[in-house]
């Protein structure tokens, strides 16, 4: 029998850990349905952030006498979590959710999840089980914290190396995890029975930056400890006593801005690199059919996707099992990044000296005027060569790398200033045809730019010869490619490769 009944509108479930003083009994738990969604109040429930797992391992839990088998991740977490004495309300989404269901509650309930998260009265991180030094590492990151003027001494080597461990595991390389602590108000990170409280954790690695010699880690952990760290400072989100707004959002940046700084993190199935942002962005990506649906294909959406980032001036091709598009759009080259590197001032920002093209009666009649701009860390960091380009019908330029004969987006919305952005507002001719890869996988593949794009580029809808087995208009567009981007080098000035 099942334990899920239909959910009203504006209602979602909450679960009931009974306690136990034997950890070996089974998990014994209750569901409460009440209106969460439509109350414009905080609740005493804490909301689980976790990995959900493999899906081969299972472990049995009962929910009103029903048994429901769950995750070994989650299975544990919920051991760890159960009390001796007293009941515990907690929203787990792999329960409160009715995976099974085929009428529409998982989209509804997952677009609410930042509502869900930021009503809670507090997330608990789950990073799994103790293991090895864990328990050391939390602790070293416990003491920086309290002691912070010790800025200047030396991590020993096993400290520094439990710590980094712990950064490895998979909660951190996760995308819906951003939303999860980007809602919360007061964090507790939970690995084994070992607690810390969010705000410390993240003063703690300020102090000690175990990370600062693993790129890797550098890309991961700078802006999950950033959203953590801002939990204490954050208002109730309350909703208006006379009409609750149709979409919630925590409204931290655009959409494009979210896919640029997190597109390469980890989520189980394509989709929800999308529906785990859109719950972050300012602008209403609902309007443009990003709202959160399982039964669209990810070539649809990841379509959707590039016309809402970008523009809808442009052609789009997208594959169902790849993360990569193919686009063929028009622009204007507004410049070339000069010198690029992460900015000293500010953590999680990187600065980019750009030199100006094709600007001289905007800048006074000065010949390639340069500006140095400052803006938040993407997932693709920004390098000397880089071109700036403005496509047609986009509101803001975007960075692109040049390849052989098609460049690789960098940034979908590169961030001007207010003069900066008159001029690119004054574009009106898009003399470039540009041949763009817009790749979220980049660093998993063996030859990034060579044969994976040019398999892609290939299978993208051109025209067929009407004749049989025959190539000439694959020549052609092959031939059209190597023209336009001869043409783009020459307006960048580099004419040997021209």
């Amino acid at each position: 029998m099942s334990p899920y009944t239909s959910l009203p509108d504006g209602s979602a479930r909450l679960l009931r850990l009974r306690p136990s003083s034997d950890e070996n009994s089974r998990i014994e738990c209750q569901l409460i349905t009440c209106s969460l969604l439509d109350s414009r109040r905080s609740h005493s429930y804490e909301a689980l952030s976790y990995v959900w797992g493999l899906e081969e391992s299972e472990e049995p839990i009962w929910i009103d006498g029903n048994k429901l088998s769950v995750r070994v991740n989650l299975y544990k977490a919920l051991s760890h979590l159960r009390d001796c004495f007293v009941e515990r309300i907690l929203w787990v989404d792999a329960i409160c959710i009715n995976q099974e269901d085929k009428t529409g509650e998982k989209e509804q309930q997952v677009q609410a999840m930042a509502k869900i998260y930021s009503k809670a009265s507090r997330v608990i991180v789950w990073l799994g089980e103790a293991t090895g030094n864990s328990d050391q590492a939390l602790e070293v990151i416990r003491a920086a914290a309290e002691e912070e003027q010790s800025k200047n001494s030396p991590l020993d080597e096993t400290s520094r190396q439990a710590i980094l461990t712990l950064l490895e595991r998979e909660w951190f390389q996760r995308i819906w995890v951003l939303q999860e602590v980007a809602a919360a108000r007061h964090i507790l990170i939970k690995c084994g029975f070992a607690e810390i409280d969010g705000y410390a954790f993240c003063s703690g690695l300020s102090v000690l930056r175990p990370f600062d010699t693993r790129p890797d880690l550098q890309a991961l952990i700078p802006p999950v400890s950033y959203l953590i760290r801002g939990a204490v400072f954050r208002r109730k989100h309350r909703g208006d006593k006379i009409s609750q707004p149709a979409r919630f959002s925590l409204n931290i940046r655009p959409l494009g801005e979210l896919v640029d700084m997190y597109h390469t993190r980890k989520a189980t199935i394509p989709l929800d690199k999308v529906y785990a942002l859109s719950g972050m962005s300012s602008d209403d990506p609902d309007a443009a059919g990003l709202e959160a649906n399982y039964k669209i294909s990810w070539k649809d959406l990841f379509q959707k996707l590039v016309c809402f980032s970008l523009s809808n001036q442009m052609t789009v091709s997208t594959w169902d099992d790849e993360e990569v598009a193919v686009i063929e759009a028009k622009g204007y080259v507004l410049g070339e990044v000069s010198s690029a590197g992460e900015d000293a001032t500010q953590h999680g920002r990187q600065y980019a000296e750009i030199t100006w093209k094709n600007a001289p009666s905007f800048f006074d009649g000065k010949e390639k005027q340069s500006s140095r701009l400052t803006f938040q860390a993407s997932a693709k960091t920004v390098k000397k060569g880089d071109v700036v380009c403005l496509l047609q019908g986009s509101s803001a330029p975007t960075i692109v790398r040049l390849c052989d004969d098609f460049s690789t987006i960098i940034i979908t919305k590169f961030p001007l200033a207010d003069d900066l952005q008159k001029w690119s507002a004054s574009v009106t001719i898009f003399p470039t045809d540009l041949l763009l890869v817009w790749d979220w996988n980049e660093s998993q593949r063996k030859s990034p730019g060579g044969e994976d794009y040019a398999k892609l580029i290939s299978s993208r809808e051109v025209a067929k010869c009407p004749v049989a087995e025959c190539q000439c208009l694959y020549d052609l567009d092959k031939i059209t490619r190597l023209w336009n981007f001869g043409l783009l080098l020459n307006r960048m000035e580099r004419y040997e490769k021209a």
